[in-house]
């Protein structure tokens, strides 16, 4: 992440039951089959929830050179998601106004 900029040091991996009845999601988005099937699908603080199947690069086997070339396509994707995402958020407020 830092090549792109991003200093992910102080950050780390949380659980759902952190954020459960504590805090309102206007969306959950799930990006992989394991969180998919194990996040609940209905709890409190909840609006929408997404997914988006995106490859596990942690599972991908291969060379070290691989294996970092398919987190970086990963990572690109979830950035590609991201910003389409947004955009048709954009969209909807847009015309939710006119």
């Amino acid at each position: 992440m830092e090549e792109i900029g991003l200093d992910l040091g102080s950050h780390r991996s949380k659980s759902l039951e952190e954020y459960l009845g504590k805090m309102h999601f206007g969306y959950l988005i799930t990006v992989c089959a394991d969180a998919d099937q194990n996040c609940p699908t209905v709890f409190p603080g909840l609006g929408q929830r997404l997914h988006w199947n995106l490859e596990d690069p942690a599972a991908f086997q291969g060379s070290e050179e691989a294996k970092l070339a398919k987190f970086r396509e990963v990572r690109d994707e979830v950035e590609r998601r991201i910003k389409a995402w947004a955009a048709e958020q954009d969209m909807e407020t847009v015309h939710e106004e006119s």
